[in-house]
C-alpha cells in the first residue's frame, strides 16, 4: 500500500525516482522558505549555486546542481545537451571579471556541453569551452579550451585529451539515438 502511495505522489508531482523525498524536502526548505537560489526551475542539492538560472538551457534527463556543491555561473549563458551529468564539486564558469574592474563580467561565448557528457567531481569549465557529444571530463580538470568534436575522455590542469572514445560503443550506449 505504501509503495503504491509514494508512486502516485512522485507521478503527481513529477518527481525524480533516482532522489529520495528527503531530498525534494530539503530542496523545498532551502528555495522556498530560505530563499536561496529561487531563480532555479529543478531541484538541487541545497549547498550547489546557480547563478543566472535563465540563461541555462537543459536537455532531456538534465538538473544541474542535483549533485553536492555544484557552482554554476551563467551570466554568458550554458547549454547542456540530453543526458550529461555533472559532479558533486564542479564549476561551469561563463564568465570572468574585468581585469580593471571586478563589478563588470567580461562577454564570451556561452559555455555548450553535448550529449551523454560526463563532467568528474571539482571538475572547472571555463567560458566559451565546447564539449562535443560523449565527452568525459576527469575528476579535477580545468577545462580551459574546447574538444567540440566528442568521443574522448579529458583531463589535467589544463585538460588535454586522454582518450579516444569508440562513437559506435557510444551510440549503443545512448540506446541507439542518434547523437549528431
Amino acid at each position: 500500500m505504501a509503495g503504491r502511495l509514494s508512486n502516485t505522489i512522485r507521478k503527481v508531482l513529477r518527481l525524480r525516482r533516482d532522489m529520495s523525498f528527503g531530498f525534494y524536502m530539503t530542496d523545498f526548505l532551502f528555495r522556498k522558505i530560505l530563499r536561496q537560489n529561487t531563480g532555479v526551475s529543478w531541484a538541487l542539492h541545497h549547498t550547489s549555486t546557480i547563478h543566472c538560472a535563465d540563461k541555462i538551457v537543459r536537455g532531456a534527463g538534465v538538473f544541474p546542481g542535483d549533485s553536492p556543491g555544484v557552482y554554476i555561473n551563467a551570466i554568458n549563458g550554458i547549454h547542456i545537451g540530453d543526458y550529461t551529468n555533472i559532479g558533486p564539486g564542479v564549476g561551469l564558469l561563463s564568465a570572468n571579471h574585468n581585469f580593471t574592474d571586478n563589478s563588470v563580467y567580461d562577454p564570451a561565448e556561452p559555455i555548450r556541453i553535448g550529449r551523454h557528457c560526463w563532467i568528474g567531481k571539482d571538475a572547472s569549465i571555463l567560458p566559451g569551452v565546447h564539449l562535443g557529444d560523449f565527452t568525459i571530463v576527469g575528476a579535477g580538470a580545468i577545462v580551459t579550451h574546447s574538444f567540440s568534436e566528442g568521443y574522448c575522455v579529458i583531463a589535467g590542469n589544463p585538460a588535454r585529451k586522454i582518450k579516444e572514445l569508440n562513437q559506435q560503443d557510444c551510440s549503443r550506449f545512448a540506446g541507439g539515438k542518434q547523437t549528431r
